[in-house]
């Protein structure tokens, strides 16, 4: 048999399997509907004539893209990776199409891919960075769903699903404060929820009474290598701090290289605390204390919240508090 000069289409399937086209079409778009044994001759007529179904005649039939963006600072050493790595696989299963855009730190890359995002008729838009009004405006006129994660601002622009990091740092500060720590170091990235946790932290610890932290601030992305430079900043203190409190797992595992090829044990002579538990948090010597950030439940809630949207349900409320939780480890 000479190969086919037409690409396959629905009435080719069709045709091998011994159905109508508005059959097939059915199955297409919604497998249940259509007899066992027919979806089975469906599927086998369309991989042997290796038909591949228009979705975007389907998404203009349906209103529905089963498209969704995801947007992230970054790939490398990102807090996110995990939760974007679950988020993805379920996202996937459920029959939508993701595609992922690289936003920076700043604001005027996130503002074109979301422009380009919605130009695609996207259902949702799922955001790790910092929103600007430009893009409160530009969501705001579309029936695009926009989520939030990792954040609970007052008042979402779309739904948010993430905690409070003011409340993060707090509970960092309680934590020490209760292992009897004194001198806290508080190294913080130029991001604005790094800067609440910060503010959580200083706040709570001036409330018990204690001494103001020292404190250092890096560039984002934090990189292992700002640990160099941090740790030279509490070598050069008048007062060696007891404690670092690091903005990420990573930065906290080069604070640890450093004070241990400066001769300091840890935690015995100095303290390290880190933030999201990532993978070797767990695995270091010794091993970092840390915030979790459960990336599984924020990545049901989003996939719920895509379904809830894409059924044309209500939602019953905008922000949903996955919470965290401090892992008391060996680095203090």
């Amino acid at each position: 048999m000479s190969p086919m000069t037409r690409a396959p289409t629905l009435n080719d399937v069709a045709r091998e399997a011994n159905v109508s086209a508005a059959t097939v079409s059915r199955f297409l778009n919604n497998p249940g509907v259509v007899a066992g044994e027919t979806g089975t001759r469906i599927s086998a007529a369309i991989d042997k004539t290796g038909y591949i179904p228009n979705a975007l005649a389907g998404d203009l039939a349906t209103n529905k893209s089963r498209m969704v963006a995801v947007l992230i600072p970054c790939l490398e050493n990102s807090l996110f990776n995990d939760m974007i790595e679950r988020m993805v696989g379920e996202m996937t299963a459920s029959g939508n199409n993701v595609m992922i855009g690289l936003t920076g730190t700043g604001t005027e890359r996130t503002d074109s891919l979301v422009r380009a995002a919605l130009s695609r008729r996207v259902d949702a838009i799922i955001a790790t960075g910092t929103v600007s009004q430009n893009v409160i405006n530009m969501v705001g006129r579309s029936r695009t769903l926009f989520i939030q994660v990792w954040e609970l601002p007052e008042d979402p622009v779309g739904v948010a699903i993430g905690f409070r990091h003011e409340d993060a740092g707090r509970d960092i500060a309680r934590f020490l404060a209760s292992r009897g720590y004194l001198r806290p170091h508080v190294v913080t990235a130029e991001s604005p929820r790094a800067r609440s946790r910060r503010d959580g932290f200083f706040a709570e610890w001036e409330a018990l009474g204690l001494s103001l932290p020292t404190e250092s601030i890096t560039d984002m992305p934090t990189r292992f290598g700002h640990a160099r430079r941090v740790f030279a900043d509490v070598r050069r203190l008048a007062e060696r701090p007891d404690v670092v409190v690091c903005g990420s797992d990573l930065l906290a595992q080069g604070i640890i290289v450093e004070a241990q090829a400066a001769g300091l044990r840890v935690p015995d002579d100095l303290g390290v605390i880190g933030f999201g538990n990532n993978a070797i948090s767990g695995e270091m010597r010794p091993t970092i204390t840390t915030v979790d950030i459960d990336g599984a439940r924020i990545a049901r809630e989003v996939m719920a919240a895509i379904s809830r949207h894409q059924e044309g349900r209500e939602f019953t409320s905008r922000r949903i508090d996955a919470g965290f939780r401090l892992i008391a480890r060996d680095s203090v």
